[in-house]
């Protein structure tokens, strides 16, 4: 589940605090490192369960209205189309999410005042209200969640706010790629019966992790070396005007090139400068690009690198 761009954006949070830190010790950096994956993991499985915690917030409430001295018609026959859901029944009746969510003790119990003001909050939405009175069709719970998603938990800061303060491992990039993938995986659901398998932490675990500790260890092991080469096809600039990030980038991208053998070049480009954008600088791509090219005609002059499979070099 968790994509090459992801475990690399972890390995460069580790290698940064890394080098960093006074006293940094590698097996201990590894350790966190890892630790850092899973917490996504368990972060995703926590998004995939919320709607089912809103639901069940939702149905005390509609018990609490009933049992009022003087309950209206409302508070006697609420509108159940959420709580039915067959979305919510789903995963309420899928034994894997529930196993996998015993196995790591993972729970929104500290979290209810939380929910249930966000829960107050989608009552209350034009979102949930067109919901209920709309033509009862599987497309449309489907379509109601998704925006669920979109409009009250992407970018929450009090969801954000709380998770920050369980783990230092999550962040905000996290809760995105978090999100989204339970969107994904909520959005292919046909009915209540239709059971499908919740993905792994990786799609191939002994690949990538293979994948993980080698671009950790190599960017490591190499950085005397790597800092050389930059330094070479850097002259011309200032050290302390290239941002600290675009340096990491540019070992951990030489790494790839110099010792990854199954790794396409152009993937490997496209990957950090791509990660750049995303948390370096506005000129940080084309500073990086630049910096790479050249490293790459050197390599390719000097034979270094030796790329397994039809096309790897380009």
């Amino acid at each position: 589940m968790l994509n090459r761009r992801l475990l690399r954006v972890k390995v460069m949070q580790s290698l940064y605090a890394h080098f960093q830190s006074e006293n940094a010790d590698r097996f201990k950096s590894e350790k966190n490192l890892l630790l850092s994956i899973n917490r996504v993991y368990e972060l995703y499985l926590l998004y995939l369960v919320l709607p089912l915690e809103l639901a069940d917030i939702a149905e005390v409430q509609m018990e609490e209205a009933r049992n009022k001295v003087l309950p209206t018609d409302e508070d006697m026959n609420p509108n159940r189309k959420f709580v039915d859901s067959f979305l919510i029944q789903n995963l309420r009746n899928n034994s894997q999410l529930k196993s996998k969510i015993e196995e790591r003790k993972l729970s929104w119990s500290a979290e209810q005042d939380t929910l249930k003001k966000l829960w107050k909050k989608i009552k209350q939405s034009s979102l949930y209200l067109n919901f209920l009175s709309e033509e009862d069709h599987p497309q449309s719970h489907r379509k109601f969640i998704e925006k669920l998603y979109s409009t009250f938990i992407v970018d929450n800061e009090d969801l954000y706010s709380s998770f920050q303060e369980k783990s230092i491992y999550w962040d905000f990039e996290d809760s995105d790629f978090a999100i989204h993938m339970a969107m994904r995986y909520l959005g292919k659901i046909k009915s209540a019966e239709n059971f499908r398998t919740i993905p792994e932490m990786y799609k191939d675990e002994e690949e990538d992790l293979r994948f993980v500790k080698n671009l950790f260890k190599r960017t490591l092991d190499n950085d005397e070396e790597n800092s050389r080469l930059i330094d070479e096809k850097t002259k011309n600039w200032e050290v302390e005007r290239i941002a600290v990030l675009d340096v990491l980038f540019m070992k951990m991208a030489i790494t790839e090139f110099l010792h990854f053998s199954s790794i396409p070049v152009k993937v490997t480009l496209n990957e950090y400068i791509e990660m750049a954008k995303l948390f370096s600088t506005p000129k940080s791509k084309v500073f990086i690009n630049g910096v790479l090219d050249k490293l790459l005609a050197e390599f390719k002059s000097q034979k270094r690198i030796a790329k397994m499979g039809r096309g790897l070099m380009q």
